[in-house]
């Protein structure tokens, strides 16, 4: 059974069971499209004479399989992409690798990290401790490495006290704890309708609710968070933002707007959830939001994306007196840092490496940059140390079309659906940081060859 609309004699025992399994029937046979608006709970309950809390049932087993996604306040839609390909937006590696791989947002890769990290491994090796070798206590890696923590804070723009700070073996275990720590499930969090695909993910397996927000040019608009809030009554707890140029769309926010996102929270009890992977990357930047709001802010932030992929270390900083509620969540999910990591971006950061990976690595975004704007134009968003530019697509062009006729010439990337919590133009994200820089002037030749207007 795969036609559709369903009628009554084609429910069987159980109902939600044989609801969703006949929606789902109706997406793999094609009579049910990408984007298409499943009806409401009520009217197919009426349709179907059969319970609104069977139809639920059966909306949350299709959501649970990725065959649809529920959008607060606009409804349910079969998703944009298989859920293979939502659930890892980049480039798969169980299909054949592309020749040019601009799916997955990697720093570049210089000579001064493998430099870097060979320097740091010999000069280790010889006297590796048991505190490094044998720790197992999180509170011993949470003091021995507290100073290394704060510093680097310090260079993102927020001073803060050693309890407020957890390390993490990561940014995305860092927003998980987050997240786990600061709300229930039903909760909503308000984000851009563009959004990381590491919270859409983390979202589903803690049960919280998405609701994309209004955007211009300069990032959320406040008065439209305030208004949200207000409408939910109650329901929406929190707030995820990305004003440092990591979000999909990579614009960074100005002062002004972040100042006034600050006030939206303290006036409608918001707590703030913002994540800056790139750190002190961006030569130039506003304070944390978070630094604004400090007794109803989670901020985190870590190395990967601006020194080493393989330097999986992220801090994440926490309101005042949170430190055991939130601690307890990380040794449920990771225990603690991994202490060989940390010691070497101690190292790294001590003896100036880190300082000196971070010019090379500015001076070498710049330059990709401007020759992915270069190319592709104005369609192509993205500021001077951004790892990945937003293309914007024509309107009669579909995301998958794109991705395919890429594909064919050996070239990947992120489709914008991936990072959707509500309706956006048609986009790819390009991520800059793979390969060489004439492989990637190749590549972005070839995608500027897909649509002929660019």
């Amino acid at each position: 059974m795969s036609h559709w609309p369903l009628t009554p004699e084609d429910i069987t025992r159980p109902a939600y069971r044989s609801l969703a399994q006949a929606i789902a029937a109706a997406i793999s046979a094609g009579n049910l499209r990408t984007g298409d608006r499943l009806p409401t709970h009520r009217q197919l309950a009426w349709e179907l004479d059969v319970s609104v809390q069977t139809v639920s049932r059966a909306y949350e087993e299709l959501i649970r399989a990725d065959l649809v996604v529920g959008e607060v306040g606009r409804g349910t839609f079969v998703n944009s992409l298989p859920p293979d390909s939502l659930e890892t937006p980049w480039h798969s590696t169980a299909a054949a690798l592309p020749r040019f791989d601009l799916s997955i947002m990697t720093p570049v890769a210089l000579p001064e990290m493998e430099q870097a990290w060979a320097e740091s491994l010999s000069r280790m090796s010889g006297h590796l401790g048991p505190e490094i070798i044998h720790e197992l206590r999180p509170e011993q890696i949470a003091e021995r490495y507290a100073d290394m923590a704060t510093g680097w804070l310090a260079r993102c723009g927020l001073v803060v006290g050693k309890r407020r700070v957890l390390i993490t073996n990561g940014v995305t275990p860092a927003m998980f704890v987050a997240l786990s720590s600061a709300l229930i499930p039903g909760d909503i969090i308000a984000t851009e309708g563009l959004t990381t695909h590491t919270l859409i993910q983390s979202a589903r397996l803690l049960n919280l609710q998405l609701q994309g927000i209004a955007c211009d040019e300069r990032g959320m608009i406040p008065e439209a968070l305030v208004a949200a809030a207000e409408e939910s009554a109650g329901q929406m707890k929190a707030v995820f933002l990305m004003p440092a140029g990591a979000g999909p769309n990579p614009r960074v926010m100005d002062k002004a707007r972040r100042d006034a996102l600050a006030k939206a929270a303290l006036e409608t009890g918001l707590t703030v959830l913002e994540s800056d992977p790139l750190g002190p990357l961006p030569a130039r930047r506003s304070p944390p939001i978070c630094g604004l709001v400090p007794r109803q802010g989670f901020y985190f932030t870590g190395l990967t994306k601006c020194l080493s992929p393989g330097l999986r270390l992220g801090f994440l900083v926490m309101p005042e007196g949170l430190f055991e509620h939130v601690t307890s969540r990380h040794l449920s999910t990771s225990w603690m840092a991994t202490p060989l990591i940390a010691e070497i971006a101690r190292d790294w950061i001590e003896r100036g490496t880190a300082d000196r990976i971070l010019a090379a690595h500015r001076v070498e975004l710049a330059a990709r940059n401007r020759l992915a704007q270069s190319i592709l134009g104005p369609r192509c968003e993205g500021g001077l140390h951004n790892l990945h530019r937003w293309l914007h697509l024509p309107p009669e062009m579909e995301e998958d079309t794109f991705m395919r006729r890429a594909m064919e010439q050996n070239v990947a990337v992120a489709a914008g659906a991936g990072f959707a919590v509500s309706d956006h133009r048609p986009a790819v994200r390009l991520c800059l940081g793979a390969g060489g820089r004439r492989d990637l002037e190749r590549a972005l030749r070839t995608l500027a060859k897909v649509v002929p207007e660019f």
